[in-house]
């Protein structure tokens, strides 16, 4: 029962999210805490793994989640449950490619869809930063707290490379070793 509650979970996400892994994020989030899979913190160790490894990072999340839950056949549950949506639209969107270029309605929709995906991106930004910066709530103590000022600097320092254009890679690299030093500073 759970690899086709995996895949028919992330035939949904799949389905009815537009603009890439980060757009999926919020209802990723919303599925996977509602059904008890697996906790927000937990969320986020996946989502940084993601981005980390090789490859589309919702299927990275997706393959990561179901083998948590599943074992290898729940990682490729989940995973065909998320590409398959994708699948088969882009093969009805190639077929018919010519009427869907110039089809007021689609150019209608695609303009609305564009802001909500920005928007579902800086939903999934501000809830995970809630996460990682204020765990247990927002209070005074945690100002008290030296891993708030080592996460917000690495924050701030990771956000000016990136906005710099330095290369990914680089950037995750860096944030990695400098999470490793500060661990064995504390």
């Amino acid at each position: 029962m759970m690899f086709l509650d995996l895949f028919l979970t992330f035939f949904k996400i799949g389905a009815f999210t537009f603009g890439g892994g980060y757009a999926m994020l919020p209802l990723i989030q919303s599925e996977v805490t509602n059904n008890n899979w697996i906790s927000t913190s937990e969320l986020i160790n996946f989502v940084a793994i993601s981005e980390s490894t090789p490859g589309p990072f919702a299927i990275n999340l997706a393959t990561f989640i179901g083998s948590n839950l599943a074992g290898i056949i729940g990682a490729v549950c989940s995973t065909l449950g998320v590409i398959l949506p994708s699948f088969i639209i882009i093969i009805i969107v190639a077929e018919f490619f010519e009427k869907f270029k110039t089809n007021k309605i689609i150019s209608y929709c695609m303009n609305g869809l564009r802001p909500a995906t920005i928007g579902l991106i800086a939903a999934s930004v501000l809830s995970i930063g809630k996460t990682v910066f204020f765990e247990n709530g927002f209070s005074i103590a945690i100002f008290q707290n030296v891993e708030f000022y080592i996460s917000f600097a690495v924050f701030s320092l990771m956000t000016i490379l990136a906005f710099k254009k330095i290369h990914p890679i680089f950037i995750i690299l860096l944030s990695a070793i400098i999470g490793i030093t500060t661990s064995y500073l504390l």
